[in-house]
């Protein structure tokens, strides 16, 4: 809930003057997501501005997606939402890392196995090929946020399973020794399985995004993956041109 709020000296518009302190309260950390912030009356109190004033910026914040307004409880900040880019491939450390948290990962499988129909037409082998198959949840500030389910091609990386997946990813071992020349990507909106609700700790009717990745190093294919998030956290970008980022309204997203 937001703290003593005192008006801003300025002259900017008085429902500006609460979204910046509520939006400077969230940058700072004083907010997290799932804190209530302050009421409209509360706001009205704290700032000296009219009730309309008051709703107006949680208005604007509730669209902008930042604020979630529960009806009867109050209006809380938004759960952060993760982009998952599907034009280029990323160390998913890397990107924990760069939001100043923690990754660790938990090895739950790592070992040899034969080639499915699926999994010898996604590497290009022939049915029944050894191959070498990794699953692992990733996790960011020990709550899991990613099951990879990995298929490697023993023939581009055969040391794959000497790597300790806990201190190097996956995706940093096979591109040290595999450049990327080309991938794919295929993403679906699916009804988890018993193992990967566990691993994610979703309940039941939650749902997963699941991406499915290939990836080449010259001719050959080097791995393929598949990657599931939480659906509730996780969205998908992708922009052909660069250009300035700011939050805007999702279409159909109920506010």
């Amino acid at each position: 809930m937001t703290k003593a709020l005192k008006p801003a000296a300025g002259e900017a518009r008085h429902y500006i003057r609460i979204k910046e302190q509520i939006l400077a309260e969230i940058a700072e950390g004083k907010l997290q997501p799932g804190d209530r912030v302050s009421s409209e009356s509360e706001l009205v109190a704290a700032f000296g501005v009219s009730r309309m004033t008051a709703n107006r910026a949680l208005r604007e914040l509730m669209f902008e997606g930042v604020l979630k307004r529960s009806a009867g409880i109050g209006t809380f900040v938004s759960p952060k939402h993760l982009d998952v880019d599907l034009l280029q491939i990323r160390n998913i450390a890397d990107e924990i890392l760069e939001r100043g948290h923690k990754h660790q990962a938990a090895v739950v499988k790592a070992g040899l196995m034969k080639a499915d129909a699926n999994v010898a037409d996604a590497l290009e082998l022939i049915l029944g090929a050894e191959v070498m198959h990794s699953l692992i949840v990733h996790m960011e500030n020990d709550q899991p946020i990613q099951v990879e389910e990995r298929y490697v091609n023993p023939l581009v990386a055969p040391d794959y399973l000497s790597n300790d997946f806990r201190s190097m990813t996956p995706h940093e071992y096979l591109t040290k020794v595999a450049p990327i020349t080309a991938f794919e990507h295929i993403v679906q909106a699916v009804k988890p399985d018993t193992t990967i609700r566990k691993y994610l700790g979703l309940r039941n009717d939650h749902p997963c995004l699941r991406v499915f990745r290939r990836t080449w190093s010259g001719e050959a294919v080097v791995t393929c993956a598949l990657l599931y998030y939480p659906g509730a956290q996780y969205r998908l970008e992708a922009r052909s041109t660069k250009g300035p980022s700011r939050p805007v309204a999702i279409l159909g997203e109920k506010q």
